[in-house]
């Protein structure tokens, strides 16, 4: 069985998150990057059919060079090799065609992505892809067990969770659950030692054009913001009360 584990390269959660250029690009000074959490779920039930079927497994991602690092991780943990397509991630549908044709030209049996990214949490990637390849897709993915050409996957749904029956070639859009948190693999000396030896091939990219762009950004506000009314004003305070702090 051929696998392929679509990676995505965010922003590590505890980075402070700045914009520039008037709040229409993110800034990447300062920003630690890693493996997108739900891929790394993924990952690690890939490295499961490897080590009990002996799976093949490949890792994509599109990006510039500066992924490279997160490849190199994935390499640590224990993919067999690594592709990166040279092109910039400029939206869902754009990376979607980009891995479509990757797995076209690899003849990948599973397709095992993260349900979405903490970045930009499209939550579209998996099914573009499915839908390009014309292969059965399973969102929201917490179990799969893969027996010749066919696959047994748990999904969540609205109140609990779903057992269904399907056949390869299978998208995944995988996610907490897919794995025990416990199970997640920390690279080790030997692993990136060894992941300096692997394959990363880098591929051009294929024409697209972007279906959507980033126009600008906002952050939050903050929580446990505080506004101050002055007393003089009881009725704005009565209404801000009532309507955001929900005081009846």
């Amino acid at each position: 069985m051929k696998i392929l584990v679509c990676i995505s390269h965010v922003p590590d959660t505890t980075s402070k998150i700045n914009f520039s250029d008037s709040d229409t690009k993110f800034d990447t000074n300062g920003v630690q990057f890693v493996i997108n959490p739900n891929d790394e779920f993924g990952l690690t039930r890939a490295m499961w059919f490897k080590e009990k079927q002996g799976a093949s497994v490949t890792v994509v991602n599109v990006g510039g060079a500066e992924t490279e690092s997160t490849l190199r991780k994935a390499l640590a943990i224990g993919a067999d090799e690594a592709i990166r397509v040279n092109a910039p991630a400029t939206d869902g549908f754009s990376v979607a065609k980009q891995i479509a044709n990757v797995v076209s030209t690899g003849n990948y049996d599973l397709v095992i992505a993260g349900r979405e990214s903490i970045d930009y949490n499209g939550g579209m990637v998996p099914g573009m892809i499915a839908g390009l390849i014309n292969a059965n897709f399973v969102n929201n993915c917490i179990g799969l067990e893969v027996d010749g050409t066919s696959a047994k996957a748990i999904r969540e749904i609205d109140g609990g969770k779903e057992t269904v029956s399907t056949s390869l070639p299978l998208v995944i859009g995988g996610q907490k659950g897919l794995v025990e948190e416990s199970d997640l693999r920390i690279p080790n000396m030997r692993g990136i030692m060894m992941a300096r030896k692997k394959p990363l091939n880098v591929a051009e990219a294929i024409d697209t054009n972007p279906e959507t762009a980033s126009v600008s950004f906002e952050k939050p506000t903050p929580k446990g913001a505080v506004t101050l009314v002055s007393s003089d004003n009881l009725d704005e305070l009565v209404n801000l009360l009532h309507n955001e702090a929900k005081v009846i």
